[in-house]
């Protein structure tokens, strides 16, 4: 619609296209803006959502169409990919701002606008734009008609991002996503995972004490890039998958042990298991039902600080005993009237 309307322009009277600085950036905008992707439908709010509210829509939809809730659905994974990508940028302020502006192609539009500007500081091109200020008579040129579209779509009149080329800027690739699912007691200690981006294999470090939510940049591992530009970056969150026996709760641990009601009473020993190995309590006399203890430095271990851990709280549970003899009744009856 753009080109049509400036070879209108061009056409009638051989008037000369003249456009001030500010008036192309609203151009580019409007480019860039046609073909979109529309984060915000992404996750279902509202262009002036919160951070808290788009927090919510995320962890909602994360949860409904997670890989481990849909198993072999690609359709639910390739959801979950979009929620990731909508969310990466959206629950970033300054990236948010840059999509609000650029749209699709928040991460390409500064530098183009830069190296527009540049160009314009050369003599040698317009910086950006805010609307046609007229056409004043005189001829305008085939010639002078490409130059323009050349310099502002590397000789195409196509659209602005995956396919934009310029003799005058240098534009970084896409960045890429990807999510990592791990057990819970496998993120206890570095680990090393190897997988597939764009055919080549890439192997990282895990280190220990990875979290839920937790995101880490690989650089240059992303498309590649526009015009000799540097490569994306990609950019990899993790999910930690829930235990049978212990629950998170950032770096502590929390696990439940069954005691019997002699050992709850009276005192005595306990063997509790650890994500180190197994150690042996003391149960102190007359333990009661959900008391809960605690064991410093047995919990998870501290992301990116060695030798940090955090605690682990067992909670006891009193297992009543259960098909009594005569004469255990007679005790309990003995206890009871004592």
């Amino acid at each position: 619609m753009v080109l049509s309307f400036l070879q209108g322009a061009k056409l009638q009277n051989n008037w000369k296209l003249r456009i001030t600085n500010k008036k192309k950036v609203l151009l580019l905008r409007t480019l860039i803006l046609v073909n979109m992707i529309d984060y915000y439908k992404t996750l279902g709010v509202e262009k002036t959502a919160t951070q808290d509210d788009i927090k919510k829509a995320y962890r909602k939809l994360a949860r409904k169409y997670h890989p481990d809730m849909n198993p072999n659905d690609k359709t639910a994974e390739q959801k979950f990919k979009e929620i990731n990508e909508a969310n990466e940028v959206l629950s970033n302020p300054e990236n948010r701002a840059k999509y609000d502006k650029y749209g699709e192609h928040w991460q390409h539009g500064e530098e183009y606008e830069k190296a527009q500007q540049q160009q314009y500081a050369r003599g040698g091109g317009f910086g950006g734009f805010e609307g046609f200020e007229g056409f004043g008579e005189g001829n305008y040129s085939n010639e002078d008609y490409s130059d323009f579209f050349r310099d502002m779509f590397g000789g195409r009149a196509g659209g602005f991002g995956r396919g934009y080329s310029s003799a005058s800027g240098k534009f970084k690739g896409q960045d890429l996503y990807a999510d990592m699912s791990l057990p819970l007691r496998e993120v206890a200690t570095t680990q090393q995972r190897t997988f597939t981006v764009n055919g080549k294999n890439i192997r990282i470090t895990v280190p220990a004490g990875v979290y839920e939510g937790l995101q880490i940049k690989l650089k240059g591992h992303g498309q590649e890039g526009y015009n000799g530009g540097p490569n994306g970056d990609l950019y990899i969150t993790f999910h930690i998958e829930p235990d049978t026996q212990f629950e998170r709760n950032g770096n502590d641990l929390k696990t439940t042990v069954n005691i019997d009601l002699y050992t709850a009473m009276l005192g005595g020993e306990v063997q509790i298991e650890t994500l180190s190995g197994k150690v042996k309590m003391k149960v102190a006399p007359e333990t009661q039902n959900g008391t809960t203890v605690r064991l410093k430095g047995k919990g998870f271990p501290i992301y990116k600080q060695k030798d940090s851990f955090g605690d682990l709280f067992v909670t006891y549970q009193v297992q009543l005993p259960k098909n009594l003899t005569e004469k255990q009744k007679e005790l309990f009856e003995q206890l009871k009237n004592s």
